[in-house]
């Protein structure tokens, strides 16, 4: 099943947006935290933490606390090797007594930093092995000096895993035409195939049943003793010691709890963690979504899956967060006028909901990242993922304002403005409007985009199979963009220039032609399924626009830019496409959607692949961003009550690695 809610910033590579709705002083605030390899860690703040109620503050303490101890479970689901290895690094790392400005052990901390960033051995987006600049003899003397009790047994094993770049070569494989569990280096299969999974799950599944379960989120699929069986994570099941640490905290939080539906959400999880049936977890779902009342909200939980190449099994992860409240009057205006936006969609009428019902969205200020949304994390989140859950009692729709804020701030003066947006007017444009349109575009994706549409009845949720990420993406990005440019967000107040838009558009579009290649390596094709999905609406709207020349690629002093010639039918080209894919949803049209990803979206052109490269590497922007955390501490008085909880942005990158290995390792311990 695809469970495709999160945007990922990729929308925001490079690009400068300057002028931001959220009050935050960023004067004498270092946003910039450490760059190491393609990446740059930042920091965020945390506006209005500090006038929560003493209460609020315990519940996002608590909520904090069940977030970071579910670390253990991603990394062992990117991998089964990932916590060993990490636990004999950083133990190397510790007790190292050399020469630190080495190149060998320069090597071993850039190492380290990555495979911290990727949650494992293996890069967070391209899916590809991390490539150590270190030798294993360098690396087998540090592991022989350790004490004995920190050298691992089977330590051939994790050499051969690290050094040999045949070996786990990629965490999730894409490639058409390959067996795409025997081919994946994660740890939600053991010993079975492709084609033995999707008939394991063919077999169980009910085509009749109007509220499926989501099949396969929270479990490991394995074969023993010849049969194909399923391993639950839960209490006394798979990853038993971490989940039990998250319930623990949860069932302390939940004394905090605002409201009566917000406890009765939290022990409802916290039941479904103690069983593992899915059942409860779609009662928590409807509950959760129906609780719109709390300040303070989360996710917690297995629930996104583009971890798993067939896009079933839910990787572990948790925001804490609570409403940003004036931020949240555009979203709630999106909301409240969803009825209308669904009925005047470009797509066939049959495939649009009658009723759109319990749409919610709000902007909110993320407290804490983790598991799967950290250290590199999303911009917007739309839950909950089950079709007939959404159509019965609505989803909610998400925009982390304060993360896309930390972007903002430390993009300021990057040069990507200047070397890649074609004239100062349309830079002008994009200095005035970005920040908001591009807010606007996360609140229309997350709230009506995935909310919007239907499927015929009988129509397997997991019909489109590997492709369904990329094309659920797709359908949710093109919603935002047609109506990005409707006057009807003139008239609701949401934006104060009907050519505001045109800012949005040029930045997607440059996106998804050019500048976000710099992400692929010479040679490689796209697969992550956000930068698949940009690829193929950019691409698709420039082929099919080329008979009226919407979009040209012009050369101006031997560099390539995007010009733009007429945005109208470049919309009323979002607009086509999006009904094609809302019918190939609809319908359940594998075949069709195959052909459109692999058409569109996977392959790169060399030469505009080589240029886009090499302009980057002028303006020493990174690729990839993510964050560190700010630190919780409970103050205590002589009793041991909590009498106030602060917060502090001082941490660095290294240190609170470190530490979350220290303090947050159930699973190692």
């Amino acid at each position: 099943m695809s469970k495709l809610t999160k945007l990922l910033p990729g929308a925001l590579l490079g690009l400068a947006i300057t002028t931001s709705t959220m009050a935050v002083d960023a004067k004498d605030f270092n946003y910039v935290v450490d760059r190491f390899a393609d990446i740059e860690v930042l920091r965020y703040k945390v506006p209005d933490f500090e006038s929560l109620s003493l209460n609020q503050k315990k519940l996002v303490y608590y909520l904090t606390e069940a977030a970071l101890l579910g670390r253990d479970i991603l990394w062992d689901q990117n991998g089964k090797y990932n916590l060993p290895i990490r636990s004999m690094l950083e133990s190397v790392y510790l007790n190292y007594d050399g020469d630190k400005n080495s190149a060998e052990y320069k090597g071993l901390e850039k190492y380290l930093k990555q495979i911290w960033f990727g949650n494992g051995i293996h890069h967070h987006y391209s899916m590809d092995k991390f490539v150590p600049e270190f030798s294993r003899e360098f690396l087998s003397a540090q592991v022989a000096k350790l004490p004995v009790a920190k050298r691992p047994a089977d330590v051939d094993t994790l050499f051969e895993v690290i050094f040999n770049p045949a070996v786990m070569a990629k965490r999730v494989n894409q490639a058409e035409g390959a067996d795409l569990i025997a081919t994946s280096a994660n740890n939600l299969y053991e010993g079975v195939t492709q084609k033995e999974v999707e008939d394991y799950f063919n077999t169980i599944k009910n085509p009749n049943d109007s509220t499926p379960i989501s099949y396969g989120l929270n479990t490991r699929l394995v074969k023993k003793d010849g049969k194909v069986v399923e391993e639950v994570y839960k209490i006394g099941g798979v990853y038993s010691k971490a989940i039990e640490k998250i319930v623990e905290n949860l069932e302390k939080a939940a004394q905090y709890a605002e409201n009566d539906a917000q406890r009765n959400v939290i022990n409802k999880l916290v039941e479904y963690y103690r069983s593992g049936d899915l059942r409860d977890f779609d009662e928590y779902s409807i509950m959760w979504v129906e609780d719109l009342a709390s300040k303070v909200d989360f996710i917690n939980g297995f629930i996104e899956s583009y971890g798993d190449p067939l896009g079933m099994t839910g990787s572990w992860e948790s925001i804490v967060n609570f409403k940003n409240e004036a931020a949240s009057h555009r979203t709630e205006v999106i909301s409240q006028n969803a009825q209308w936006f669904e009925d005047r969609s470009p797509v066939d009428p049959r495939f649009r909901k009658p009723e759109v019902k319990g749409v919610s969205a709000k902007v909110i200020t993320a407290a804490i990242l983790a598991g799967d949304s950290y250290p590199a994390t999303p911009i917007g989140i739309n839950l909950p993922n089950a079709n007939w859950i959404r159509a019965a009692h609505g989803s909610k729709s998400v925009t982390l304002e304060n993360i896309t804020q930390a972007y903002d701030e430390a993009s300021h003066g990057n040069g990507f403005n200047e070397e890649f947006v074609i004239d100062q007017p349309t830079r002008d444009l994009m200095d005035k409007y970005l920040f908001i349109t591009d807010n606007l575009h996360t609140d229309l994706h997350e709230c009506l985009g995935h909310g919007s549409g239907q499927l015929l009845p009988g129509v397997d949720p997991d019909a489109l199979k590997a492709h369904g990420s990329t094309l659920e993406e797709t359908r949710a990005d093109l919603f935002a963009l047609y109506y990005l440019a409707d006057p009807k967000l003139v008239e609701l107040g949401l934006l104060d220039n009907p050519e505001a838009y045109k800012a949005e558009y040029y930045k997607y579009i440059l996106n998804g032609l050019m500048t976000q290649l710099m992400r692929i390596e010479p040679g490689k094709d796209v697969e992550e399924a956000h930068m698949r999905n940009r690829k193929l609406i950019a691409e698709w709207v420039y082929e099919k626009g080329k008979p009226d020349n919407v979009i040209e690629l012009v050369k101006r002093d031997g560099k390539t830019f995007v010009k733009i010639n007429d945005y109208p039918r470049l919309r009323q080209l979002f607009g086509q496409l999006l009904g094609e894919i809302q019918r190939i949803k609809s319908e359940g049209d594998y075949e069709a959607g195959r052909n459109l990803v692999e058409r569109y979206a996977v392959k790169v052109d060399p030469r505009i692949h080589k240029e886009v490269l090499d302009r980057y590497a002028n303006l020493s922007i990174a690729p990839y961003k993510g964050f560190v955390n700010p630190v919780y501490t409970a103050v205590k008085n002589p009793d041991g009550e909590v009498v106030d909880v602060t917060i502090n942005y001082d941490e660095d990158y290294i240190p609170q690695m470190l530490r979350y290995s220290r303090d947050y390792s159930p699973l190692t311990k």
